[in-house]
């Protein structure tokens, strides 16, 4: 089965996702750090940026993955995309910057739990569907 609309935002988001690493690779050159943060701040607050992305998109595509292959209509699983998309863009704008950008950071964080909960709910009323017909 094809899944067009989870690969377009799958790419979109490793593309982004490899962006967020290389932030953190050159913080970490930039104030001499080998592992961790070494307490600087700049180097936490690009490392959570990218952690945080990679702590929420993998269920979040997987969800958006189980939507499609379900059939839920085209423009649900592209107003999920986007809002995931923008969602993690906005989060770690928000956090990767000194002084933080919080409300980026909290509307990036509203904008993905609104995706994870709509994604949920509609992968439990496709099942449930299925199931029952």
């Amino acid at each position: 089965m094809s899944l067009p609309v989870t690969a377009l935002y799958a790419g979109l988001l490793a593309l982004y996702f490899v962006w967020l690493a290389t932030r953190v690779i050159k913080a970490r050159r930039l104030y001499r750090v080998a592992l961790g943060t070494g307490q600087h701040r700049l180097v936490e607050r690009a490392m959570r940026a990218h952690g945080n992305f990679a702590e929420n998109v993998p269920l979040a595509l997987l969800l958006l993955a189980l939507a499609e292959m379900n059939g839920l209509p085209i423009w649900a699983l592209h107003a999920l995309g986007v809002a995931l998309v923008i969602g993690r863009v906005l989060h770690a704008t928000g956090i990767a910057r000194e002084p933080e950008e919080f409300r980026w950071r909290v509307i990036g964080m509203s904008l993905t739990f609104t995706m994870l909960i709509a994604a949920a709910a509609a992968n439990l009323g496709l099942a449930l569907a299925i199931l029952t017909s």
